[in-house]
């Protein structure tokens, strides 16, 4: 009897052990998944909050002084450009990257940087008066978000209207 009670103990010892070794795998398991969850979650979070700088110019009208200031804080930003189209420049002026618009939207080209290693435009040119690329702090400029394939924000452009 007393043999049968020590194998009973040892026996009820083992599956003790395996449900608890069984429950801790589990939990981990789920926990992992909630992880990987969370992980996601978080990216997505991130990329909209580094997204977010650029809405405030997401189809709206603005000065020629808010343009400037764009220049002045997008500019020098990699895999980035500005184009800034003035009454008197029909064409255009990049500044920063010049960046693939030319194709339709929904090609995969769409808004990849033409050269990266060639950073086009200067600032100062919309300072003078004289200058084609001259930026009226006082006018007004449509603002578009150029996006590509990705989504990702790689450009502004500002139209003067």
């Amino acid at each position: 009897m007393n043999n049968a009670s020590s194998a009973l103990k040892v026996a009820a010892g083992i599956f003790l052990t395996i449900a608890l070794i069984t429950i801790v795998v589990l939990l981990f398991i789920s926990a992992q998944e909630a992880t990987k969850t969370a992980q996601n979650n978080f990216a997505d979070i991130q990329t909209e909050l580094s997204q977010a700088a650029f809405t405030v110019y997401d189809g709206t009208t603005i000065s020629g002084s808010q343009v400037t200031n764009a220049l002045r804080k997008y500019a020098d930003k990699d895999q980035f450009g500005i184009q800034v189209i003035t009454g008197k420049n029909k064409g255009g002026q990049w500044y920063g990257n010049e960046l693939n618009i030319s194709q339709d939207i929904n090609n995969a080209d769409y808004g990849s940087v033409v050269a990266p290693d060639n950073k086009v435009g200067s600032i100062n040119q919309t300072m003078s008066e004289k200058d084609n690329q001259y930026v009226n702090p006082s006018g007004k400029f449509k603002a578009v978000i150029v996006k590509d394939k990705s989504n990702v924000v790689r450009g502004l452009i500002f139209q003067q209207s």
